[in-house]
């Protein structure tokens, strides 16, 4: 399931649980494609949250975002993952298995 985040929602949306968020732009052509493998995620279970960089960026600076595409993964609110660049579905998934 893909949640659309924003400054609104982000910190209700990561407080309890494990979620990825990918941080992204729409200029950038990386993150359209990591969008096309981000969809094949949205009749699961697992819930992906996507920010857009430019419509939030005081997320972006609290989290100190250089790069587009970046995920992180929160647990209960507390990051404890950070990785960049594009990822296939399997990738993404062997990143989040190591925290369940």
């Amino acid at each position: 399931m893909i949640i659309e985040l924003n400054e609104k929602n982000f910190d209700k949306e990561i407080e309890t649980g494990l979620k990825v968020v990918e941080f992204y732009a729409t200029w950038c052509s990386y993150c359209m494609k990591q969008r096309m493998e981000l969809q094949e995620f949205e009749k699961s279970q697992i819930r992906i949250g996507i920010i857009d960089g430019d419509e939030s960026p005081d997320i972006i600076s609290r989290y100190k975002i250089s790069g587009y595409p970046t995920f992180i993964i929160f647990k209960d609110g507390n990051k404890i993952d950070e990785f960049s660049g594009f990822h296939t579905k399997s990738e993404l998934l062997n990143r989040l298995m190591k925290y369940v």
